[in-house]
């Protein structure tokens, strides 16, 4: 007669996320950066998935893309004021952009 026997191992099972360090992380995308090349060929050298070099270079991006935080009311007026003066400047550069391509265009 046979004996059923229960299998004890966990066939499909995932493995627990590795977790990184900030320095580790700093670290990789300053590499990827570096040293150019694909973000696969990057992640295989440090022994990393390429989505998980991907979603830090992602993060990244969105940290050093993000606004300074105005702390109060006179910091939000003096950045409004500052951002007012440079648009009017820009667009002064922009118009003598303009008469300058409309002059050099008729010669």
């Amino acid at each position: 007669m046979k004996e059923s026997t229960a299998s004890t191992s966990q066939e499909g099972a995932k493995a627990a996320p590795r977790q990184y360090d900030t320095a580790f992380k700093r670290s990789a995308v300053e590499h990827y950066r570096r040293h150019g090349g694909t973000m696969a060929r990057t992640a295989q050298e440090l022994g990393i998935n390429c989505w998980t070099l991907r979603g830090w270079i992602r993060a990244e991006h969105a940290q050093q893309a993000a606004p300074p935080v105005v702390r109060n009311l006179s910091e939000a007026e003096a950045e409004i004021t500052r951002l007012r003066a440079e648009v009017e400047r820009v667009s002064e550069q922009r118009d003598i952009l303009k008469k300058s391509l409309g002059i050099l265009s008729h010669t």
